[in-house]
């Protein structure tokens, strides 16, 4: 699950103040070509919660801080969840879970296109399970933020505390998202339900933390990477 530099729009005006060498550098270390694997029960009957990441959106390739901006899908963002929809096809879903953000919402539109048990069931919005806030930095180019200043733009993307201005910290993430499985998963074990959700990167990170959070330290799991749309993880919350 690689990406390409084709798949980003990098703002000409770079190339006046940066190398060559050193854009594709930053290219590189922003778009993480290694994607860490998903864990996956083996049950096949509920309670199940499958959880994946929304396809590129137009800020992943723009290189912008995307945080709460409500910005769509890219058409690789589509492919991306139409991989996600020949994996999911089969699952008896009983309920949907997205954020109350647009790239969400379309990747659970498209990754339950070829689902025919799914095709009547409402999208319920969460807004717990959303992104976490970058405040200031919103909108602002992540590619000219690490290029000025690399160690503080990777401090603030990918340590468990750190928060932007006006933002917030992965750990607070992780504990909106604990907040939604806590409400959630004694509805699923009392009514055997599998359900399927559609986060984001870093409310991913928080699903990871609440279901395997002793496999990692806090600074691993900041470090964790989630494949845009393509995949899942799927955890088994009876017994």
């Amino acid at each position: 699950m690689c990406y390409s530099i084709n798949m980003f729009n990098i703002d000409p005006n770079l190339y006046n103040q940066y190398s060559k060498e050193q854009i594709d550098e930053a290219v590189r270390i922003l778009t993480y070509k290694k994607v860490d694997e998903l864990p996956k029960t083996q049950k096949t009957e509920g309670p199940i919660m499958y959880v994946f990441r929304h396809g590129q959106s137009t800020d992943n390739a723009d290189f912008l801080f995307s945080g709460w901006r409500n910005i769509d899908i890219t058409q690789d963002g589509i492919e991306q969840a139409l991989v996600l929809a020949d994996k999911l096809k089969d699952i008896h879903f009983d309920m949907l879970f997205v954020s109350d953000l647009i790239r969400s919402k379309k990747t659970m539109q498209y990754a339950m296109s070829k689902n025919e048990y799914a095709k009547n069931l409402r999208l319920l919005e969460d807004s717990r399970i959303k992104e976490k806030s970058y405040g200031e930095l919103q909108g602002k180019s992540k590619l000219e933020s690490y290029l000025q200043d690399p160690e503080e733009t990777q401090r603030l993307r990918r340590t468990i505390d750190a928060k932007a201005p006006g933002g917030e910290s992965v750990l607070e993430v992780c504990e909106r998202v604990k907040e939604f499985c806590d409400q959630i998963i004694p509805v699923m074990k009392r009514y055997k339900l599998i359900v399927a959700v559609s986060c984001h990167g870093n409310s991913m990170r928080g699903f990871r933390k609440y279901f395997e959070g002793d496999k990692f330290t806090n600074q691993e799991l900041a470090l964790l990477e989630t494949p845009l749309g393509q995949d899942f993880a799927s955890y088994y919350v009876g017994d």
